[in-house]
């Protein structure tokens, strides 16, 4: 393809708007988790892969954590497995963890992998389970505060610690981990850790400058109804607001549990941005507009430059 010449002046106009980030960021750690639904077709993944490549040709420490739970829901069904999703959290038991282990340690990772051979990163795949990255407890039955019903979860993993060793020795190799969330207790036994969960103790324990969560939606929405209602960026008490108000709920919910337990796990800034938007996350990184969600521990601590520029 040959540019025009005003092509080629607003793709060095963007470059140079973009180097100051680059700079920055060049050497950090950032954690991108991505869910299920991105996975649905391979022009949507490419989209979401393409971007994440560019932070990895940049110099940024990438870590890729992925869900798949429409993957599972859909592999359950065809094998006759029931699903069951109580707030944004699915109910695993024993055929549902086999159904989980294939499509989370093998379908999407491997996928995933190929499409980085293809883009020429060089990544690896791991889990939960691998070096001890993740190790986890069975979750204890829990009364349900909505329905009074007490629910056991099944083979669903709470994180007891992350131990990054093996993170940190494939990223100072150059190579880009693509982290399953499946884990397992001390007595070797599988267990469904949600995504978002571990991709917030990862970058909690990396020290990671962002976690970036790539969902559906534009971001976080002020109205679930209205996708123009997004909030360009809030802190941890508008968060809890948020759900309050009834604007988070369902998959949200564990997401914004995440994103308070990695801020207050010492990660600065957590963005909540679209896989579908070819510039979801680079729009997020590299321009002051942004194009989703900043979430901060605290509003104040920005500077009316910041709050004016919350994608950076």
């Amino acid at each position: 393809m040959i540019m025009q010449p005003a092509d080629q002046a607003l793709a060095i106009r963007a470059l140079k708007s973009a180097a100051p980030y680059i700079r920055m960021y060049r050497g950090k750690t950032f954690v991108v988790k991505a869910g299920g639904g991105v996975f649905g077709d391979d022009a949507s993944t490419r989209v979401l892969v393409e971007q994440i490549a560019i932070l990895h040709y940049f110099g940024v420490r990438v870590v890729f954590v992925h869900g798949g739970g429409p993957q599972v829901t859909e592999l359950a069904r065809a094998l006759g497995v029931n699903s069951r999703m109580v707030e944004g959290r699915r109910v695993t038991d024993r055929e549902a963890i086999d159904v989980t282990a294939m499509v989370l340690n093998g379908t999407i990772n491997t996928a995933i992998l190929a499409m980085c051979r293809e883009l020429n990163i060089e990544a690896v795949g791991v889990s939960g389970v691998d070096a001890g990255l993740i190790r986890a407890h069975r979750r204890p039955p829990v009364r349900l505060a909505a329905s009074g019903e007490v629910l056991d979860y099944g083979f669903v993993g709470d994180i007891d610690a992350v131990d990054p060793t093996v993170l940190s020795k494939l990223l100072d190799n150059g190579l880009m981990p693509v982290v399953s969330p499946l884990s397992a207790d001390d007595e070797g036994v599988l267990l469904n850790v949600n995504a978002d969960t571990v991709a917030a103790a990862i970058a909690a324990a990396l020290d990671a400058e962002k976690l970036i969560l790539c969902t559906g939606a534009p971001g976080i929405l002020a109205n679930l109804e209205d996708p123009g209602s997004l909030i360009s960026y809030t802190d941890l008490e508008g968060l809890a607001r948020l759900r309050e108000q009834g604007a988070i709920a369902e998959g949200m919910l564990p997401k914004a549990t995440a994103i308070e337990a990695a801020i207050r796990g010492g990660v600065r800034r957590v963005h909540v941005v679209s896989y579908q938007a070819p510039e979801g996350i680079l729009g997020e990184v590299f321009t002051n507009e942004g194009t989703g969600t900043l979430i901060v521990e605290d509003i104040d601590a920005l500077t009316p430059a910041e709050q004016s520029s919350a994608g950076a």
